[in-house]
């Protein structure tokens, strides 16, 4: 008879489950009385539990401290990164633009723009539209007979929301 792992007969492995620590149940058990809480005070209280950084009402340690410096993120540009050798195995002809690389799949998600890098090599003659471009990616593209021109879009992006 085999012993295959069925639905019916499947356990977890030994040792991946722990038993739960039954409070309460006597001095003898080792967890009676005051149930590993301690004498008296909030903390043994039912629902007595004190916030993350709460010091008993003397000022905390994060507001004795001055704020300082600057964090920029808000107006941080993120571009879908998009190698030439991603490129290369793309079989699109005419223009290579944001809307065609996520037809691809090659780029997903939420980005501010598309930049094309130059990991590898390209044969193809591209004409690529996108918001940002390596040095090297767009030598080897012109290189192969291909064209590329920048859109402004990501740019503009930096320039509403620094307004708003």
């Amino acid at each position: 008879m085999s012993s295959s792992i069925r639905l019916h007969n499947s356990k977890p492995r030994p040792g991946a489950r722990h038993r739960v620590k039954r409070l309460g149940c006597g001095e003898s058990s080792g967890h009676g009385k005051t149930s590993g809480k301690g004498h008296k005070g909030q903390k043994a209280r039912s629902g007595g539990s004190i916030r993350l950084g709460f010091e008993g009402g003397q000022m905390p340690l994060i507001r004795r401290i001055p704020k300082r410096g600057f964090n920029n993120a808000a107006f941080k540009i993120t571009y879908a990164p998009v190698n030439l050798a991603d490129l290369e195995k793309l079989s699109v002809s005419g223009v290579v633009d944001e809307k065609a690389l996520r037809e691809a799949s090659l780029v997903n998600g939420r980005w501010d723009g598309v930049k094309i890098l130059g990991g590898g090599d390209i044969t193809k003659k591209l004409s690529v539209k996108v918001d940002a471009i390596s040095a090297a990616a767009r030598e080897k593209i012109e290189k192969a007979g291909g064209t590329v021109e920048i859109i402004a879009k990501a740019a503009a992006k930096a320039t509403t929301s620094a307004k708003a």
